[in-house]
């Protein structure tokens, strides 16, 4: 009988592209390196603790470390189905085909109680109008508008905030108006209450975007919309332990559009 070093192994065919991968981004996750398989593969049927297990050996093998990051999350018990979605920015830079960088801006929302997400990107910063289009394509996305919207104090969306009232921008004050949207803004004093927002926010950038070459803006929401769909909404969550797509598809409780 074959012993384990030497029995073959379902990504085998696959072991110099993966080796390829983590020469040349050593900071390469399991779930990245899964992902990246997916992505190429259609046809490819593997669990991500196969990858997990393979990477393992592939770094032992090839003498390859990784630095893991460490950090600590606080749970944070779920509002409802179709209560609560939260809406935060993050910015990314990423190596272009021809060597150079660009700095990337997403915006992110995700339902609290799925945790079923949806980004896009700008690759240059994003106004007010850019922000409404965002929120319409994202209502479309989810199928219909959550009860109540929670934000960071983002200058786009926030003037002033004067003895806790918040004023909110004249553009998104009427485009609130118009679609009867209940906002909540989250104080920089109180950053737990947007805690999964950040977490995800974290995710795209190290899932997604990390170590992904650049081509052009329609081409990269393409990707990250069929990330979404391959992983970023499929992958089991460690705190519900369902993937996020489960959740949202068991039943549907957002207001639909006026």
């Amino acid at each position: 009988m074959a012993s384990s070093k030497t029995r073959k192994k379902k990504l085998d065919p696959y072991e110099l592209l993966i080796h390829t991968w983590l020469t040349e981004h050593p900071d390469l996750s399991a779930a990245q390196v899964h992902d990246w398989l997916l992505e190429r593969y259609d046809n490819l049927k593997v669990g991500e603790s196969t990858v997990r297990s393979y990477v393992k050996e592939l770094r032992e093998k090839y003498s390859i470390p990784k630095t893991e990051e460490k950090r600590i999350y606080q749970a944070i018990p779920d509002p409802p189905m179709g209560q609560q979605a939260q809406i935060d920015f993050g910015q990314t830079k990423q190596k272009k085909t021809d060597g150079s960088m660009v700095t990337l801006n997403f915006i992110c929302f995700v339902l609290s109680h799925s945790r079923y997400k949806y980004v896009e990107w700008l690759d240059r910063p994003f106004t007010t109008k850019d922000v409404i289009r965002s929120h319409e394509n994202a209502f479309q996305y989810f199928g219909g508008i959550p009860y109540e919207l929670i934000y960071d104090q983002d200058s786009l969306l926030v003037v002033s905030e004067n003895a806790g009232d918040i004023i909110l921008t004249a553009e998104f004050q009427s485009y609130c108006e118009e679609r009867k949207l209940n906002l909540s803004i989250c104080r920089k004093a109180d950053p737990e209450s947007k805690g999964r927002i950040e977490n995800v926010v974290g995710y795209v950038k190290k899932n997604f975007a990390k170590n992904r070459v650049y081509t052009n803006l329609d081409k990269w929401n393409e990707q990250c919309l069929a990330w979404l769909a391959r992983t970023g909404n499929k992958k089991i969550h460690n705190t519900t332990k369902k993937t996020s797509r489960s959740v949202f598809n068991r039943k549907t409780t957002l207001k639909t559009g006026h």
